[in-house]
């Protein structure tokens, strides 16, 4: 993953010049390409029509936290410091949850603060903070008072009747609530961008649906099947995100760079496979005797522990409380762990289609921080961190799963096209603008 330049400084010169970045949270590129060859999605279709569409690589793991932040700051985690939703604080085993806080680079409506800002539902800027203009937090936002700046915006998201997230617990207990509260939460959302869009001044407009990830999640299914009960779910819910493209497409000049992209992708999820399990059973994870065991604990002799959704830690010596693994014999523990994983399978199918160790995938001042290992599951498995998981495989109430290297990436201007590479990731977003920007 590769470093974002300076961008920003010409952006100081090119005031007149906006930038608008519209993301649809875990919208795959084959989805894409059909709704629009479809025409559910006509006024996003005329885009790619006159611009560019290509396949964009996630990051790895391919989870929205570490994803979004690499678009906003365009840097790999080793360098903004998210590896997943949870992580252990430096010499622990105490679960924490990354956020806005977190992060260890600045987004890029923090570097030039001259030019006015609208950043809206972008995951993992929870709490949100200080800038020049109007942040409302995305997921995980845990309370609307600290979501918002300015705090006197609060009122109109009130008044809208605002919700920071889809009420995912309803899909548990009926999916027609859960799609009631859906529906909901996407025409709340999309009243804030007209208010937004026709009454604030701005240079920067961020403005994301992650609605659509929670739909992938319990209803893929419903979009696999045309003939499901819920599929014209998928034509309403998309139609509507269309309309507010089509806005933004007829109110924007020739001038603005107008930039439409996923986090990840999606596809069906098979099964589930706990990864902490399958290092229980091999002798690379001892817990204290515990009914409902938690990562506290982790006992001596453990080798090596998971966390969600894919990444494999050793356990070394002066590194953890309990750590057991001498430095002189990482590379070993290493080793047989590759070698367990490479050599699962279920059915007669590998389960992980490819592991990485941490330096293929992080160059950063946090790079001590990473992951020792982090596992790429095969089509339809879905690696889980449960420490305290009594099977090796299981099933949930999900129908569909992330994938790493589908999500897509729409932008208005067609000379953008040949400075795309065929590794072309989510950390490299913001390159991507400023060699425009060099050029135009």
């Amino acid at each position: 993953m590769q470093k974002n330049n300076n961008y920003y400084n010409k952006m100081k010169k090119k005031d007149s010049q906006r930038l608008i970045i519209i993301g649809i949270d875990g919208a795959p590129y084959r989805f894409i390409k059909k709704f629009t060859e479809n025409n559910i999605m006509p006024n996003l279709k005329s885009i790619i029509e006159n611009g560019v569409f290509s396949k964009m690589q996630s990051t790895i793991p391919e989870i929205s936290s570490i994803s979004w932040s690499s678009i906003i700051t365009g840097k790999n985690p080793a360098e903004h410091g998210i590896f997943g939703f949870t992580d252990f604080p430096e010499g622990t085993y105490r679960l924490s949850f990354p956020n806005f806080t977190t992060l260890k680079s600045p987004p890029f409506w923090k570097i030039d603060d001259k030019r006015r800002s609208i950043i809206i539902n972008v995951p993992t800027t929870y709490p949100a903070n200080e800038l020049n203009g109007i942040i409302v937090s995305g997921f995980v936002a845990l309370d609307l008072e600290m979501a918002v700046y300015p705090t006197s915006f609060i009122p109109k998201l009130r008044k809208i009747n605002y919700k920071i997230d889809v009420d995912s617990s309803l899909a548990h207990k009926s999916i027609e609530l859960f799609i009631k509260n859906l529906d909901e939460t996407l025409d709340a959302r999309i009243k804030l961008f007209h208010y937004l869009w026709d009454n604030e001044e701005w240079q920067n407009f961020m403005f994301v649906f992650t609605g659509s990830d929670r739909l992938f999640h319990f209803c893929w299914d419903a979009y696999e099947d045309e003939n499901h009960k819920y599929h014209k779910v998928y034509l309403n819910h998309f139609n509507k995100i269309d309309k507010v493209i089509g806005k933004i497409k007829n109110t924007i000049s020739d001038n603005d760079l107008l930039i439409l992209l996923s986090d990840h992708g999606f596809e069906t999820l098979d099964k589930n496979i706990n990864i902490n399990y399958l290092l229980k059973k091999n002798g690379f994870l001892k817990l204290k005797d515990n009914s409902r065991p938690n990562f506290h604990d982790i006992d001596f002799g453990t080798k090596a522990f998971a966390l969600d959704p894919s990444r494999i830690y050793i356990n070394l010596k002066d590194k953890y409380p309990c750590g057991s693994v001498a430095q002189d014999n990482y590379n070993i523990v290493i080793e047989d762990i590759i070698k367990l994983f490479n050599d699962l399978k279920i059915n007669g199918k590998h389960v992980i289609k490819k592991i990485f160790k941490k330096e293929e995938i992080y160059k950063g001042s946090y790079f001590n921080q990473a992951p020792d290992l982090v596992l790429l599951g095969n089509t339809g498995i879905n690696l889980k961190g449960s420490i305290d998981a009594n099977n090796l495989q299981e099933k949930n109430i999900f129908t569909g799963k992330h994938t790493q290297p589908d999500a897509f990436f729409i932008v208005n201007q067609s000379s953008i096209k040949n400075l795309i590479s065929n590794d072309f990731n989510v950390s490299n977003v913001l390159d991507i603008i400023d060699k425009f920007h060099s050029r135009s």
